[in-house]
């Protein structure tokens, strides 16, 4: 460090008597310092120091001064009492007064709020407040500073106490200093470094003490002796230096910890005051004598750099360890000034003011940077230069090197001829190591350390100013006083070759030809005897490592990354390719790489090129040299065919194709330039007329031009080489129908496959009439369905199926899922039925059933049950493994069936408002339909609704007794609110009615003659005989027919035969065998013979043809008068002249929804 003064001043009043400069205050941005001189305030120009302007305004001595940090206003405080605010334009604005003599001033940082401290109280001022907030103090105030946040005020006391206020003058703490009351404080300050964990408070007191204190009061390490009485302290802007003055008459640079560094100016009298310009190394002194004197710090560079790792100072103190290539970096704090700094391999000296430190690695680990303490030489050496060795340290004073061992002991000593001007250790054994010295009257000499003689390697005519030797040691470069650089062969000391404006040189540590040297802000690198490769670069060059050039520029080391490109191709252009390989491998681009790699190639090097190809990962070449390789092994040694792949690979085809032709290998010519789609050039090397070369050069020329996005030429091209599958599928993508029509006609049905892909995208096209006629042409039936049938064209489809009927699912079941998706749900489960997917028909009507059911569609719910027993009782006809179980499932839907059916009726009578039904049938529909769910309540018939119409049409028909059973039964049951209070109206006045019923409702058995009760828990039976009671569909009235069954021996076609043949005779009865028993709860049928049916009108037999298995049922009507008629289809009775009506009003059977005419017909 040194202190070079840029100007001083000295101050006098008129009378020429010296005036003491008690406080100095810079401007914010440097450009102005004002100082407090007598009863004057003074503005200097910093630049060179000329007195701007002299500020009166205060009648006594001005003791202080202070600026803001906004650079818009100042202030100076006086004797007289008085604090004035001036303007940065020098001019005041406002005056206030304490009651004592003005101590000090500090404007807050933040708020820009100014402390005025008196010697009794201080006071609060800013702009937006009219009037000074002023607090008393208990002893006489020194001094004071704000923190760097501007929350609280530092206010030092002559009494030794530290007074901590906020911003309102409040005090949040106080505390005493040790011998604070015989030790008065004197100056602080609050360090204003921005990163710090914590505040820290610089205290200077007149016990000689400096001292740092935390906010909390909490002193932080020991105080520091100054030996002289302190009278300003100032810090750096960072925060990482302070200036102390004081009765030394000196003004000392010191760390931020207190370390002292260094004298920064001498006066002849106290100093009373300084200031540091900010962000600036100047310093501004004040002292008793009037002398105002202005000094810039200029901080020397103390580093040392061996190969990458750089040792530097900073803060004056600490050693920053940094590794160039990792950028990892290492600090040591050494807490003394460094002097100089030394490092080699995993040593690392660091002399300090009074001592050398040598610290090692922990590990011998490239990577590592941990340093500890291996000796330390407790002694004050004095010396230029330091160097150090792995066992010892050398140091150079003038023309004097002295050798010490680690310990601190002198082992050797040598004197030069002339001033040494610069050494480097260049190597060698442990404890024998060389170094190379260069002298000022231009001898350069090696000099071993455990060796007393110097060993002289050359002599020049000028200065040396640095110097390096190559790694081979047969190279020395020299940079000498008139900034040449000169480069000598060690052996011969023939000077090889010079270089002008050059300030430092350095060697590539990993390439013995190439050096680098820096100057005029030029980089120059040099590779053997090539010329120069010069690029920009500020500073000089330190250390040249591959392609890491170290730079160090003001006081930064900064690595600079440069391509080894142009000394590449310098070596390439003599066709050098290994050594171009091993410039490469210091570090060059890809495109460097690449150019090194075509070049060896075309070099036929392929060592070298599959080198460089395998560092730019170029699988392509790297096989095309891997094929050359193994075609050498095998016994190929022709070049030029070797060179023509090279060029073909290179893209330069001419040339490749001339040494094919060269080498006698016109087919690979042809073949790459067929390729490469030049199909011009392609027939300059076909054979004499071979057609198979031309059919292969139209189909490649075809792909070419299909690539190319021509796709019409290259199915034109496609079509005339034969290859019509290809051609096809270009057209059919296009899309052009015209053109695949042509060629469908065109092409032989025995080209199966073309034709097929012609078929397929005429069915894209939805060109669905040629796609038939494209398949017909090839015979393909089955596909012709397939697209009749996904065209929905289903009369061709059906058509087809009648002549293939082996085809018959692939059209009715694809019908029946399109007629599903349409809601045509009904011929949906026929067309399943025809195609022999019965579980699947099953489904269908089984889900129709559920929903209707669940809509309340219960008429929707009996047919489609009605049509679930009829496919039931037909897979049972036809699948004897399965015949009893579908026999049970036909028995149970029909029955459901007849339920569903008779309980639309009811449902509606009780949800709406009118019916059409008599009450004598509403009446027989609820009895018929109470005792069908005796047994078990299909889901979605309601036992409320079907009670409550039984009781209400009881009533009306006086059938009391009945009606009171349902009243009674409804009572048990959950009824909907809207019935309710009818329902116990009912209940109530049922009970005046007499209990029973009238004689003219209650059924009558008429095989048996017995007249039964309304209600019979076996069912809809006879309580006598058991027959059951058969019902009309319409009106549900007891039809007075018998049932019979045939003999054994008789089957239903005889049966019905004989039962026609007979013109009709009356009959009062059925002859025939019966053994019923009284009372028994089984129905025995009447059995009968062949005479029987002989003697039987045919008019007055019903017969249910039901078809197999089951047999058909016979029945015999016993009244003339009324006629009966069974549905063919679903084999319910019915009066003659109700389901003719039915039918006329619905055309159609009501419960099979089957018209009578249309069943004929079937």
């Amino acid at each position: 460090m040194r202190a070079v003064p840029t100007w001083v001043d000295k101050v006098v009043d008129r009378d020429k008597l010296e005036q003491c400069i008690y406080d100095l205050a810079f401007k914010p941005d440097g450009s102005q310092i004002v100082v407090a001189a007598g009863n004057r305030v003074l503005i200097y120009d910093t630049n060179d120091g000329t007195l701007i302007q002299p500020l009166k305004g205060h009648k006594d001595t001005v003791y202080c001064v202070a600026y803001a940090k906004d650079g818009k206003r100042f202030a100076s405080g006086s004797a007289d009492k008085s604090v004035i605010i001036w303007t940065n334009k020098l001019e005041g604005i406002l005056k206030y007064t304490h009651n004592d003599s003005l101590q000090c001033l500090s404007f807050n940082p933040i708020t820009h709020q100014l402390a005025s401290c008196a010697c009794s109280d201080f006071g609060l001022w800013s702009m937006e407040q009219k009037a000074v907030s002023k607090h008393r103090c208990s002893s006489r105030i020194t001094c004071c500073s704000w923190t760097n946040d501007g929350q609280y005020l530092a206010i030092g006391m002559y009494n030794g106490q530290i007074s901590i206020r906020t911003k309102n003058g409040e005090e949040k703490l106080k505390f005493e200093r040790p011998g604070g009351a015989v030790n008065p404080i004197w100056k602080m300050s609050w360090n204003p470094a921005k990163g710090e964990a914590h505040d820290v408070l610089a205290v200077v007191d007149w016990g000689q003490k400096l001292s740092f204190y935390q906010l909390s009061g909490q002193k932080i390490g020991k105080d520091r002796d100054l030996a002289y009485d302190p009278c300003s302290l100032g810090f750096f802007s960072k925060g990482e230096y302070m200036v102390i003055g004081g009765s030394n008459k000196q003004a000392v640079l010191h760390t931020k910890e207190g370390v002292q560094l260094g004298v920064i100016a001498e006066q002849k009298s106290w100093i009373w005051s300084c200031a540091v310009r900010p962000d600036q190394n100047f310093v501004a002194v004040g002292c008793q004598d009037g002398t105002i004197a202005y000094y810039q710090l200029i901080f020397s560079t103390v580093h040392g750099l061996y190969k990458d790792r750089y040792a530097y100072r900073e803060n004056m103190t600490d050693v920053i360890v940094q590794h160039l290539l990792t950028e990892q970096k290492v600090r040591l704090k050494c807490r003394d000034l460094v002097k100089k700094i030394a490092i080699y391999k995993n040593r690392l000296a660091v002399q300090l003011s009074d001592k050398i430190i040598i610290y090692e690695l922990y590990s011998e680990d490239a990577s590592d940077m941990h340093y500890r303490v291996k000796e330390k030489i407790n002694q004050k050496f004095e010396c230029n230069l330091l160097v150090v060795c792995s066992q010892h340290i050398v140091l150079c004073q003038e023309k004097r090197l002295t050798c010490y061992s680690l310990s601190g002991n002198k082992e050797r000593e040598w004197v030069m001829e002339a001033l040494i001007r610069y050494i480097k250790v260049i190597g060698g054994t442990s404890g024998r190591e060389g170094l190379l010295v260069g002298l000022k009257n231009g001898q350069i000499l090696k000099i071993f350390v455990d060796n007393p003689f110097p060993i002289l390697i050359l002599k020049q005519q000028t200065s040396v100013r640095c110097l390096d030797l190559n790694s081979s040691r047969k190279h020395l470069a020299v940079v000498d006083e008139h900034n040449t650089c000169l480069v000598y062969d060690v052996d011969t000391k023939e000077l090889l070759f010079q270089e002008p404006n050059a300030n430092s040189v350095a060697w590539n540590t990993q390439c013995e030809d190439m050096l680098c040297f820096s100057g005029n802000n030029q980089l120059n690198i040099k590779a053997s005897n090539f010329p120069v490769h010069q690029q920009k670069m500020q500073g000089f060059v330190v250390g040249f490592t591959g392609s890491k050039i170290f730079c160090l520029h003001v006081y930064a080391m900064t690595t600079v990354e440069v391509p080894q490109s142009a000394p590449m191709y310098q070596y390439l252009e003599r066709k050098q390719f290994k050594d171009a390989y091993r410039v490469a491998c210091l570090g060059v681009t890809e495109k460097d790489w690449n150019a090194l790699a075509h070049e060896a190639l075309q070099g036929l090097d392929f060592d070298t090129s599959k080198k460089a190809f395998i560092r730019v990962r170029d699988l392509r070449y790297l096989e095309l040299i891997h094929n050359i390789e193994e075609r050498k092994r095998r016994g190929e040694l022709d070049d030029q065919l070797f060179l023509a792949d090279v060029f073909a690979y290179q893209g330069k085809f001419g040339e490749a194709a001339k040494l094919y032709k060269r080498a006698g290998h016109e087919q690979k010519a042809m073949n790459m330039y067929t390729d490469l789609c030049m199909f011009d050039q392609a027939k300059d090397f076909i054979g004499s007329g071979d057609p198979q070369d031309k059919k292969l050069l139209i189909t490649k020329q075809a792909d070419w031009a299909k690539n190319i996005n021509e796709p019409r030429a290259a199915a034109e091209m496609y079509l005339s080489a034969g290859e019509h599958l290809k051609a096809v599928e270009i057209i059919g993508d296009n899309g052009w129908a015209d053109m695949l029509i042509d060629v469908a006609r065109k092409l032989d049905k025995a080209d199966r496959e073309p034709l097929g892909k012609c078929a397929e995208y005429f069915k894209r096209m939805e060109q669905f009439a040629y796609a038939a006629e494209t398949l017909t042409k090839m015979g393909d039936t089955r596909n012709l369905i397939l697209l009749h049938v996904e065209s929905r064209n289903w009369e061709a489809a059906f058509t087809l199926v009648e002549k293939h009927s082996e085809f018959k699912d692939d059209v009715y079941v694809p019908y029946a899922r399109w007629l599903a998706e349409n809601d045509r749900f009904e011929e949906a489960q026929k067309a399943y039925h025809k195609a022999g997917q019965q579980r699947e028909a099953v489904r269908v009507l089984e889900q129709l059933t559920h929903n209707a059911v669940m809509e309340s569609r219960f008429n929707d719910a009996g047919y489609y049950f009605w049509n679930l027993s009829m496919q039931c009782l037909e897979i049972a006809g036809k699948n004897e493994e399965n015949s009893r179980e579908m026999l049970q499932k036909f028995q149970e839907f029909q029955s459901k069936a007849e339920v569903y059916y008779v309980y639309h009726t009811i449902q509606r009578y009780t949800d709406e408002p009118f019916t059409s039904h008599q009450a004598e049938t509403l009446f027989n529909m609820a009895k018929y339909l109470w005792h069908a769910i005796l047994k078990e309540v299909p889901h979605g018939v309601s036992k409320v609704n079907t009670l409550y119409a039984l009781a209400k049409q009881s009533r009306i028909l006086q059938a009391y007794k009945l009606a009171r059973f349902a009243f009674e039964k409804l009572q048990s049951l959950r009824i909907p609110p809207r019935l309710q209070d009818t329902v116990d109206l009912g209940s109530i006045t049922i009970r005046s009615k007499p209990f029973h019923d009238a004689e003219e409702v209650l059924p009558m058995c008429y095989r048996c003659s017995t007249t039964n009760p309304l209600l019979n828990n076996q069912g809809n039976q006879c309580t006598n005989c058991s027959q059951p009671f058969v019902h009309s569909f319409s009106s549900f009235d007891v039809l007075p027919l018998v049932e019979f069954v045939l003999e054994n021996s008789l089957s239903d076609e005889e049966a019905v035969q004989l039962i026609q043949m007979e013109p009709p005779r009356r009959d009062r009865g059925i002859n025939g065998r019966s053994s019923r028993l009284q009372g028994s709860t089984e129905f025995v049928p009447v059995v009968v013979n062949r005479s029987v049916l002989q003697s039987m009108d045919r008019s007055q037999v019903v017969v249910k043809k039901w078809p197999s298995p089951l047999r058909y049922q016979y029945y015999k009507s016993l009244l003339d008068d009324v006629n009966v008629t069974v549905c063919p289809s679903c084999n319910q009775t019915f009066h003659v002249e109700e389901y003719e009506l039915l039918v006329l009003q619905n055309n159609h059977c009501p419960f099979c929804r089957r018209n009578p005419s249309e069943i004929k017909a079937d």
